[in-house]
């Protein structure tokens, strides 16, 4: 069956743009297939699961979508500045980090803040789930790096680093993660914590990540995609990937090669494909669409032909008010204002339940 890969992608002009590629042709197309202006200053983060895709921005709020049902599913109002970073762990919980310092952990079943954790005293710039699900990395702008146990919501150790981080990123099988410091990739390996090799990228770094357990795919503030083979620490391949500076990286494995997929300040939104051998080739371009935005943030979604067929039948024309609110309601901790899901905060002493209604 063919793979049906979903491209989103979020910009300075506070759009998030979503696209249907079809994997079954020899030039791939991106279609349209929707634009979302729920934000009210620039998206500065987006990640994507089976069900949801969320975005972050500057004006400080989360903005959930489920992309089965194709509607608006609210807005997540916790953090106190721009929303740095958004991962989702399998299809159950969510990690979001903001300029606030702090680290929250989502169930993405009825989006309960399940903890509020001060990570940093500064910023939180990047964090990073172990493919466990049992651990997460973060770096902030306190130059420490902090590994927390995700079981118990608790700092498990921090690390002092000599500059401030602004990416962290496990690898596939969760035995080593990167570190990143303005143009330098320090290598780490798990089980000694300590710095195996680095790499210098010859501009700052703005996005990495990794196709497989042993290469990195790093874009930079120039036109440029570089591979690194992080067992041996070492470039392996390079190519021109957009006319100015790559924004951000991300992939997929399809069949037997990777698809690297770019976006840039120039508005592209480029397919590579790349055979992972031992003699790493240039890529292929399989297809591009022009956003004509100044791109922030992307992500890849892979969904089955059959599911997106599902999908397009059953999508409602739905307003958050009739579909969600029944469901919404029978959680005490939600309440609806604004027409917005606004969840409360946990990690505050809950007030003791009075029999009379408050008047709101």
């Amino acid at each position: 069956m063919a793979a049906v890969l979903e491209l989103v992608a979020g910009s300075y002009e506070q759009i998030t743009f979503g696209y249907q590629v079809k994997t079954d042709e020899k030039e791939w197309t991106a279609k349209a297939e929707f634009t979302h202006h729920a934000h009210t200053a620039s998206v500065s983060a987006v990640a994507a699961s089976e069900r949801f895709v969320v975005t972050g921005s500057k004006d400080e709020t989360i903005q959930v979508y489920n992309m089965k049902k194709r509607i608006e599913h609210g807005a997540l109002l916790h953090h106190d500045g721009t929303i740095t970073c958004l991962e989702f762990y399998g299809t159950s919980h969510l990690l979001s980090g903001g300029e606030d310092g702090l680290l929250c952990v989502w169930s993405t079943k009825k989006w309960e803040c399940l903890k509020s954790i001060k990570a940093h005293k500064g910023h939180v710039t990047s964090l990073s789930i172990h493919p466990s699900g049992k651990l997460a990395l973060s770096v902030g702008t306190d130059k420490t790096l902090r590994t927390w146990n995700l079981i118990n919501g608790r700092s498990a150790f921090i690390k002092n680093i000599k500059q401030n981080a602004h990416i962290v990123r496990w690898s596939p099988d969760g035995d080593r993660y990167v570190v990143v410091m303005n143009d330098k990739v320090n290598i780490y390996e798990l089980e000694t914590a300590t710095v195996t090799g680095t790499v210098a990228n010859p501009k700052r770094i703005a996005s990495v990540k990794f196709l497989n357990n042993s290469i990195l795919a790093v874009a930079g503030d120039d036109e440029t995609v570089r591979l690194c083979d992080v067992e041996k620490a070492k470039w392996v391949c390079d190519f021109k990937a957009h006319e100015t500076r790559v924004k951000t990286v991300d992939s997929v494995n399809v069949d037997d090669y990777s698809v690297v997929v770019t976006a840039s300040n120039d508005g592209f939104i480029k397919m590579w494909k790349i055979h992972l051998k031992e003699e790493l080739e240039s890529p292929t371009l399989l297809g591009e669409v022009n956003t004509s935005a100044r791109l922030t943030c992307l992500a890849v979604r892979r969904t089955s032909l059959m599911q997106q067929q599902i999908t397009e039948e059953e999508a409602p024309q739905a307003t958050i008010s009739e579909e969600l609110l029944p469901e919404l309601l029978r959680t005490k901790r939600v309440r609806i204002a604004t027409e917005e899901v606004v969840l409360e905060d946990e990690s505050k002493p809950k007030k003791k339940k009075k029999k009379k209604n408050s008047g709101k």
